[in-house]
């Protein structure tokens, strides 16, 4: 005899439940769709971390290239100034 009771009456999450799906379901369908396209650019979006860790990662691969043929060419030059051959 009690379930019938208890199954008649609603917990106040199951209201409120309820209450945001027919809010939900008065918007129209652009609206709809405007909304999960904007949740969806928001997740795809690229965070600042990352484009500066991008920019980070090409400059430290430009000073190294930069690095390597400083080093190559500076040890060229070394050899080519031999003072003992004047």
């Amino acid at each position: 005899m009690g379930r019938k009771d208890a199954s008649t009456s609603r917990i106040p999450v199951d209201q409120y439940r309820k209450q945001i799906g027919k809010q939900d379901y008065k918007k129209t369908r652009p609206m709809l769709r405007a909304t999960r396209l904007k949740a969806e650019a928001k997740k795809t979006a690229l965070s600042v971390k990352e484009v500066t860790l991008v920019l980070a990662a090409i400059l430290v691969f430009l000073l190294a290239f930069y690095a390597f043929f400083y080093l190559n060419i500076s040890n060229e030059v070394d050899l080519d100034l031999d003072p003992d051959e004047n």
